[in-house]
């Protein structure tokens, strides 16, 4: 690393700091704008808002346009340098257009590890902080009134159902369980009532008869009340809006690998969580070098012409995201392969435009 490597680094560093800070507040203002309604109605302090919301909101704002932060700073002070015919003469003492390009690999690499490491443990903290929030205090979420007729699947040959559950009171009725193994039925348990004993950690079932069948023999016994011990918790028959967001990596990783094994539907929208962590990280990478190919040609238009161009790509950029994602929730697209398409289009659009840049 040179000085001039030095000197393009800390541009990168400090207009990407200077442009996340305005970009930032602009966002806070406009969320303000929208909620200051539900704050004032619902009388919530402002040491509340600032501490249990905005604490959660800036961090996750900022990792989701994080990439197209970077992307504009880039264009932004690169395009000044080639301006003001820097890059010129950089290029005609005789450095190639690769090595100029060192302090952006350095940078981008830079970045876009912060990002997955925020991306793994920060920001999904963030957003259960600012979820709590929303649920709590400004509005009562949906998945806390009555339930009928729900079932899971707590293992591979556990099945439960309810007849009706209530989500507030952690108590249901007409409670059925079964184990089959083999699509052969070896219990079969129903209770009237059943509820949540949190000082035991198990339900408590009332009215409780039971069948063990052994090919043809067969076992019945009932019981007033019982107390039943199996791998599901109240919070899991809850079902969070935006979960995957509020979940560390590791916390998603178990929790998918769970309901897997339950047999859940819908799966692809945390596989699309887990794996889109890791791509925003390389398209730190892939727009940096980007930006850096296109705003180091001096052109007539200037800085305006490059922000243009890199406007017109960030909107591609998120169109095509946003269009694979939907594809992989909705059509059942493989999670991985959505959520890379766009890096590998990028990088080869980075790899084209690279060959194509003078030497």
């Amino acid at each position: 690393m040179t000085k001039i490597d030095w000197y393009i680094l800390r541009k990168l560093i400090g207009t990407f700091i200077y442009s996340l800070m305005i970009l930032l507040i602009i966002s806070v203002v406009i969320d303000i704008t929208e909620k200051i309604d539900d704050f004032i109605k619902y009388n919530i302090s402002l040491h509340d808002v600032i501490v249990d919301y905005y604490f959660g909101f800036i961090p996750h704002i900022a990792a989701l346009l994080f990439p197209l932060f970077i992307f504009i700073s880039v264009i932004f002070f690169t395009s000044k340098m080639a301006y003001r015919s820097e890059i010129i003469a950089i290029l005609s003492a005789g450095v190639s257009f690769r090595r100029f390009l060192r302090p952006y690999w350095v940078g981008a690499f830079l970045f876009g590890g912060i990002l997955w490491l925020a991306n793994y443990w920060v920001v999904p903290n963030a957003n259960r902080i600012r979820t709590t929030f929303e649920n709590t205090r400004i509005r009562t979420p949906d998945n806390q009134q009555s339930q009928y007729d729900r079932s899971s699947r707590i293992d591979s040959f556990t099945y439960v159902s309810f007849g009706t559950y209530d989500p507030n009171y952690k108590s249901g009725s007409n409670f059925t369980l079964s184990k089959v193994d083999k699509q052969l039925m070896s219990v079969k348990l129903r209770a009237d009532r059943i509820s949540w004993d949190s000082t035991k950690k198990a339900w408590r079932l009332d009215y409780v008869s039971v069948r063990h069948m052994d090919g043809l023999h067969e076992k019945w016994y009932s019981r007033q009340d019982s107390i039943l011990k199996i791998a599901l918790d109240p919070k899991d028959l809850i079902e969070v809006k935006n979960l995957q967001e509020a979940m560390t990596t590791p916390d998603l990783r178990k929790y998918i690998q769970r309901e897997a094994i339950r047999g859940s539907e819908g799966l692809n929208t945390y596989w699309v969580e887990y794996y889109r962590r890791t791509a925003a990280a390389a398209a730190v990478v892939i727009l940096t070098l980007i930006g850096g190919i296109i705003a180091a040609k001096k052109v007539r238009g200037g800085s305006g012409l490059h922000l243009a161009v890199g406007i017109v790509i960030s909107a591609s950029y998120i169109i095509l995201m946003q269009f694979t994602t939907v594809f992989s929730t909705k059509a059942d697209l493989n999670p991985l392969v959505a959520v890379w398409i766009p890096n590998v289009l990028f990088g080869g659009l980075a790899l084209y435009l690279y060959r194509r840049a003078p030497k």
